[in-house]
């Protein structure tokens, strides 16, 4: 049977009766009255509540045209696009309307239509969701199925196990006795645990019989986001009983091992506490492109620079036509003209030029890389999403990019903010070793004790002079006792025949272990599961810690194995006759853990009716809480713990005390009174009574348990130290468990534990050596702590003020010393250590820039003790104050604000749930693929995208700047060098393509590479690709690519006999000749600037100047008045002249000589890093040793950590 948990109590969740202070039901806040079983009463109509229908969808069919017309115009190039198009109907344009109208219809068409797809998928998970069935009684007094969008408030609803709960409902009753019911929350915070949830007393019985009876009236709070609080009062025959959180069932939830439940939907559809919080996440975007706002806004100076000369010479030139009554260019007629064209009106006509320019240059600012870069990013997600070396087949969970905005950030992380429990470690918890009665138990080797113990022979050898032990080798000398249980125990890995298979009763202090392990059985809120066909119990625990504590009690003989109503049910061996049996134990009060608290307990009472508080935390808030008589053991227990801390294991320590009746009895009602409380401070008072009776504890030992390192962290850990990212570790581990930690480094076998940031000097061969060690024998240790006597004195004496002042000055200090440490001592290596207590103080404003200053000097930094907020403000803090890329990485809902605070979150999927996941940008299923999803696919997509943006200025720059070249040759009267068509179709079909696949397939080098040489990454983080000084190169590119085409075509064939009858070029052909030299010389510059050729890359480039020529045959036929300066252009006029395609030919060459003299000059004597590999894999040089690094490479490294020390 089930554990009955309705007479129990947490601090969580408390179970209030009536009081006075219930007053504010019927207030401000407190407002919505539910009248059960009868939602078409009269007076429940009148309230008009919500009904349950959902919609997540950004748009409906009513606004979705002018709402994503709004986005779309939101962004600068748009409108300027928009305002050219409806200034184009007027006669200022220079050309024809529809030319214009149609690439910006096409642009923004799709961007709407990839709105309005990604819409729907949206509104067909409403659909579904909104369609699911759920049974509402009401039709002829029975439950009858309907869907989910037809649930009303007040309706009575039946769930039934492993359904949803469609609403937001009180628990009424359930198929449990008392009322009781397991829900999975999993899709609200993430957690994978059961929580217990149960009606009140006078419901709990009721059946569908009840039910035809049954009316009801509640008064709760008004819909609100709040998750862990709910306030509300039941009026049922008479009476009014309160609920709380306990009878709430939330929308989203799935009822777990219970049959069936009913319950009253007081929030329905949008009013439920899940859609209360359905909001966005905070906007991200990338660096990159903010940078190319920027961009924009420079092409937009430059063209209305341009836009101005132009129009004042001309406005110069149309002056000079009419001076003193003589017409100089009289063939324009300036006796007889326009205000467009007035010389006795120059400097009118200059600003409508103006005007006419202003739109002419317009190809300046490409029209579509938005909605290119928005394609490309979508494309490279979902080979992100579709990798199979991030796919992990333990869990069937592959990588996800949750965004596509941040995909080149993913090229460009400085800093990585990992936290270590489930992100570096496995979070699967292994009961090690344990200390009772001031014995230690556990006689075999963490291999976190392995690796110290080889440090230690290491170092012994090498002051003898011997030779280095094997490190295969590994160290046995500890584990003679040790003895195989003969099959392996998921979460126990204790091995120590004195207390194992019963021997534990010859033990000098048997009632102090048999007690030890009455608290691991019965101190917790886990749930026995029995395996139907094996027998076995298994264990829904809340934390894998407590997972591990009652395997470990089961193993050593004191099985957890059932319950019944508020008693638990042991199997234990019983130490007088030497046979197991069952014993039951009344469990009275459950006092919860919380972070606050640091502890739990548990009063149960035993077969022998002794009163036993049964209490387990952390060794800081337990040891204050011993008795004078409970403190025989605690100096062996402390020199426990500190060995366990150095060996890496997490500790708990354990404690009891035996209460006298009428001191419990006391107590009890004081508690029970407290908790009832409806107020802002009811938890802090409960938390007040509570310790209490936590007072005067007997010490009976501590636990150890290992959290193992995942698969491939430090291969992982190692690469990312290679390609120049920093890691900081923000843990909530025991300084000592951090610190010893972080020394540990792989010896070739087995899995290690491994924290590492980089080497000061970038000496690559030095870290191959320390490749896994965060902290090093030969550094020196920089602790900042407040574990000071001065610091104690103070807090005893309860000043919080002073202990404030003081403990900012000490912090101070410390800071200031260990800068005088650094720069005394500049050619050693430096290790930074701080605790949360100590944390606090270093990130108040007065002296968080002095903490960076010193933490960036360092080589390596460990924040323990680190609470969620403080995650968070020293990810705010690196960000800030470095400038750079910052990614973090966690598993738990306590890593959530860390992920949002930095540039990009990584979410892992583990043990601890799924909210870090849903937080991220990124997520992945274990730490390892941080490797290929940095190096490999970060470089790849910070390179295409930076290529991709770079190559899209210089082909615009190299197109618009013919017109001005073209324009100045016209003296600037405003006439296009180009068809309408021509110019419009130049964004989106000639040269858009080629494009896109640059920034979809090309590769510098081949993933294998870039996991070989991960110094490649740097290219990202110095943003080599993405300068200013490299984006201007484009830009001048561009310039000398539009001078080369215009000043050789015009001096090619401006003179020269153009056709067989011995005419010149006209304005026609001269504007196709050029038209064709742009088309074939960016689509060139594109061909030599890829990487990594595929048939997509060759059919876009090729196939976009094949569709040039295509176009201009069919446009050509079409009738003059569509063509206009098209008409037959190439069939007859271009394509059979010889100097046409000769001219092309010697046009296109010119134009890419340039670049390509300066690719090979820079390959040859300023290579990039991606350069040196390219040439030693040409070459044939490209070796296997990953950790042989180019001279040239290790200097500029060297450099780069000299000048970011110099400006920090």
């Amino acid at each position: 049977m089930r554990i009955n948990f309705r007479k129990l109590y947490s601090f969580i969740c408390f179970r209030p009766i009536y009081e006075p202070s219930h007053a504010q039901i019927g207030q401000k806040g407190y407002s919505r009255v539910v009248y059960c079983n009868d939602p078409d009463y009269l007076e429940a109509v009148k309230l008009n509540y919500r009904g349950n229908y959902v919609s997540t969808t950004k748009y409906s069919a009513a606004n979705f045209i002018p709402k994503s017309l709004f986005e779309q115009f939101r962004r600068v190039a748009n409108i300027y696009f928009l305002v050219v198009a409806c200034v184009s109907f007027s006669p200022l344009a220079p050309y024809s309307s529809l030319s214009i109208l149609a690439p910006l219809i096409v642009v923004i068409g799709a961007t709407m239509a990839k709105e309005g797809v990604e819409d729907w998928r949206r509104r067909k998970q409403d659909v579904e969701a909104n369609n699911r069935k759920v049974k509402v009684y009401g039709c002829n007094n029975t439950f009858c199925e309907t869907n989910w969008k037809k649930v009303r408030v007040g309706d009575i609803v039946k769930v039934c196990k492993d359904e949803y709960f469609p609403a937001d409902l009180v628990l009424l009753s359930s198929s449990h006795e008392g009322g009781v019911c397991y829900v999975e929350t999993m899709n609200l915070d993430g957690e994978t645990n059961l929580k217990l949830k149960h009606a009140l007393d006078v419901t709990s019985h009721h059946d569908e019989k009840f039910f035809k009876e049954f009316t009801a009236v509640i008064k709760c709070e008004d819909p609100n986001e709040k998750l862990y609080s709910f306030i509300g009062t039941l009026s049922y025959d008479g009476k009014e009983y309160p609920l709380s959180l306990q009878q709430l069932l939330l929308r989203g939830s799935k009822l777990k091992n219970t049959e069936y439940v009913f319950g009253i939907a007081i929030f329905t559809g949008h009013d439920t506490k899940v859609m209360q919080n359905a909001t966005h996440p905070p906007s991200k975007r990338s660096k990159i492109e903010k940078k190319m706002d920027k961009i924009i806004y420079l092409l937009f100076s430059t063209l209305v620079l341009i836009a101005f000369v132009g129009s004042l010479f001309f406005g110069i030139e149309t002056k000079k036509d009419f001076s003193d009554g003589k017409l100089r260019r009289w063939y324009l007629r300036p006796d007889d003209t326009t205000v467009f064209y007035d010389p006795k009106r120059p400097s009118l006509s200059a600003f409508f030029h103006l005007l006419t320019a202003l739109m002419l240059y317009g190809y300046l600012i490409p029209i579509s890389l938005y909605i290119s870069i928005e394609i490309v990013k979508v494309l490279q997600s979902i080979f992100i999403n579709q990798d199979l070396d991030m796919y992990d087949k333990e869990t069937d969970k592959p990588a996800r990019a949750r965004t596509s905005n941040l995909n080149e950030e993913l090229g460009q992380v400085d800093t990585i903010l990992s936290d270590k429990t489930g992100t570096l470690t496995c979070n699967s918890m292994e009961f090690v070793k344990c200390s009772i009665a001031g014995t230690a138990y556990g006689r075999g080797m963490t291999e976190v004790e392995r690796v110290l113990a080889r440090r230690r022979e290491v170092a012994l050898a090498r002051r003898r002079g011997d030779p280095l032990p094997e490190t295969g080798d590994d160290v046995q000398g500890h584990e003679g006792d040790a003895v195989d249980s003969g099959k392996s125990v998921r979460g126990f890995n204790f091995r120590d025949k004195r207390i194992m298979n019963g021997q534990w009763v010859i033990e000098p202090h048997p009632e102090i272990i048999q007690k030890f392990f009455w608290v691991l059985a019965i101190c917790h809120t886990a749930i026995p599961e029995k395996n139907e066909e094996t027998g076995e119990i298994m264990y829904e625990a809340e934390s894998p810690d407590e997972a591990a504590f009652l395997i470990a009690a089961k193993e050593i003989g004191f099985e957890f194995c059932n319950a019944e109503q508020t008693s638990i049910t042991l199997r234990e061996l019983d130490p007088r006759n030497g046979k197991r049996g069952f014993r039951k134990y009344k469990r009275l009060q459950v006092l919860e853990f919380n972070t606050s608290r640091k502890r739990m307990s548990v009063i149960v009472r035993n077969e022998e009716n002794q009163l036993l508080l049964l209490s387990k935390g952390a060794d800081s808030v337990m040891f204050q809480r011993l008795s004078k008589d409970g403190r025989q053991f605690e100096s062996q227990t402390k020199d426990h713990i500190k060995k366990y801390a150095e060996a890496g294991l997490r500790i708990m320590v354990i404690a009891y005390r035996e209460l006298g009746e009428d001191e419990y009895n006391t107590w009890e009602e004081e508690f029970s009174k407290t908790k009832t409380y409806v107020t802002a401070k009811r938890d802090e008072l409960v938390e007040e009574v509570a310790d209490k009776i936590e007072r005067n504890l007997t010490l009976l030992g501590a636990t150890a348990v290992e959290d193992k390192l995942q698969k491939g962290v430090p291969e992982c850990i190692y690469k990312l130290a290679l390609a120049g990212i920093r890691l900081w570790v923000l843990t909530g581990d025991k300084l000592e468990t951090a610190v010893n930690i972080g020394y540990c480094r792989n010896f070739g076998a087995g899995i290690i534990y491994v924290i590492f940031v980089e080497d000061s000097n970038f000496n690559y061969f030095k870290i191959f050596r320390y490749a896994c060690s965060l902290l090093r024998q030969d550094m020196e240790q920089i602790v900042i702590t407040l574990d000071s006597p001065d610091i104690d004195a103070l807090e005893k004496q309860g000043d919080k003020e002073a202990i404030a002042k003081a403990s900012l000055e000490s912090i101070r200090k410390q800071i200031g010393e260990g800068m005088s440490q650094i720069n005394s001592k500049k050619e050693s290596g430096f290790g930074l250590i701080i605790d949360g207590k100590s944390l606090d103080f270093s990130l108040n404003k007065d002296i968080e820039k002095s903490f960076f200053e010193l933490a960036i000097n360092c080589d390596s930094v460990i924040c323990c003790r680190s609470s969620p907020k403080q995650k968070a403000l020293v990810t705010r803090l690196v960000k800030g104050e470095t400038g750079k890329i910052t990614l973090a990485i966690g598993d738990g809902a306590n890593d959530v604000g860390m992920l949002q605070e930095a540039d990009i979150g990584v979410g892992i999927s583990g043990v601890e749930g799924m909210q870090a996941v849903m937080a991220s940008d990124f997520a992945i299923a274990q730490f390892r693929f941080l490797e290929r999803l940095l190096l490999v696919h970060g470089h790849w997509c910070y390179r295409r995208i930076a290529m991709m943006i770079c190559y899209f200025f210089y082909k615009n720059i190299a197109f618009g700047f013919t017109l001005f070249w073209f324009e100045a040759h016209a003296s600037f009267s405003g006439q296009p060098a180009y068809n309408d068509w021509y110019m419009s179709f130049y964004n989106v079909f000639f040269t858009s393509l080629p494009v896109i696949a640059l920034g979809v397939f090309d590769q510098d080098v081949s993933a294998k590479l870039c996991l070989k040489y991960p110094f490649l990454y740097l290219e990202g983080v110095e943003n080599i690709l993405f300068s200013w000084p490299r984006v201007i190169g484009w830009m001048f590119n561009g310039i000398l690519t539009s001078i080369i085409i215009f000043f050789l075509t015009t001096k090619s064939m401006t003179k020269q006999a153009f056709r067989r009858d011995g005419q010149v070029v006209d304005y026609e052909v001269l504007g196709v000749t050029m038209y064709t030299c742009v088309v074939w010389a960016v689509n060139c510059q594109m061909a030599i600037s890829i990487n990594y050729f595929t048939w997509i890359h060759h059919f876009f480039i090729w196939g976009s100047i094949a569709f040039w020529y295509i176009f201009l045959v069919i446009y050509g036929y079409l009738p003059p008045e569509m063509s206009t300066t098209a008409y037959r252009a190439f069939v007859e006029e271009c394509a059979p002249s010889v100097l046409y395609w000769l001219v092309t030919l010697l046009v296109v060459i010119c134009t890419l000589l340039p670049y390509f003299s300066f690719r090979a000059f820079q390959t040859r004597f300023y290579p990039m890093y991606h350069d040196r590999i390219q040439r030693k894999q040409y070459e044939g040089l490209e070796t296997e040793n990953s950790d042989e690094l180019p001279r040239q490479v290790r200097k500029k490294l060297h450099l780069r950590k000299t000048l970011m020390q110099r400006n920090s």
